[in-house]
């Protein structure tokens, strides 16, 4: 885990990334996505750092699947600190991020509730 890189604006966890040997994350202003991701322009529209600091319940870009949805909501409720302790810990107990190119056990729910319970316990 590279903690340094932290939470993307959507959610996702640049500090996890498979590809983060060559990514510094989406606020480093060298990710090969940010011309055209939807979430990164929003969150700059809006002067947040972050969609989980933004009011709306919306699943726009990235949002609309469950890993970035579900870390933005975990983040509302328990803070960016709390999801980066979880993750820390659940990678150390063998739980993986991307298992198979951009999948991994994160992505392997649909109720948002069961996800952000798996992020807290490790456990299903």
């Amino acid at each position: 885990m590279k903690r340094e890189l932290g939470i993307a604006r959507c959610g996702l966890a640049c500090c996890l990334c498979g590809e983060n040997t060559s990514c510094h994350g989406c606020n480093s202003g060298e990710c090969p996505d940010k011309d055209w991701c939807e979430n990164r322009k929003c969150t700059l529209e809006k002067r947040v750092s972050h969609c989980s600091e933004c009011d709306l319940d919306c699943k726009k870009g990235l949002l609309g699947k469950i890993k970035p949805y579900g870390f933005t909501l975990f983040i509302r409720r328990y803070g960016m600190e709390e999801l980066l302790d979880c993750l820390e810990r659940n990678e150390k107990n063998g739980i993986v991020y991307h298992r198979e190119g951009i999948l991994g056990d994160y992505d392997d729910f649909e109720d948002v509730e069961e996800l952000i319970h798996f992020i807290k316990t490790g456990e299903r």
